[in-house]
């Protein structure tokens, strides 16, 4: 399953570098499929989601740094464990309930967005 962002989030920041797909942004920052990705144009997502990579999408908090669950894999296919959970100072990166994904599906996931 995607990690989320609870409301306990002192927005310190250190959760954001330490992620391999970019799926973290800043509270109120417009987010991107391609930022950090080799994903471009136009895409369907393994979801089956159509969108445009390069396309700016919705901050999904104004307040809160937060995590996109279509680019969140767990660090699956880069680390043992997700390392904003690893990092954070208050333990508020935990697993979200809502977006729940086997490893298989976040390793195709991780794949489709670093193909080379």
């Amino acid at each position: 399953m995607a990690i989320i962002i609870t409301d306990e989030c002192i927005n310190c920041g250190a959760c954001e570098p330490e992620c391999p797909n970019t799926a973290i942004y800043e509270g109120a920052d417009d987010w991107r499929y391609a930022d950090g990705t080799d994903l471009e144009g136009k895409v369907v997502l393994p979801n089956g989601k159509e969108v445009d990579a390069n396309e700016a999408q919705e901050p999904i908090s104004d307040e809160i740094y937060f995590i996109v669950p279509d680019k969140c894999t767990e660090c699956k296919g880069f680390h043992d464990e997700p390392q904003c959970a690893a990092v954070c100072p208050v333990d508020c990166c935990v697993p979200d309930e809502d977006h729940v994904e086997s490893e298989e599906e976040l390793l195709a996931k991780q794949n489709f967005m670093h193909k080379k």
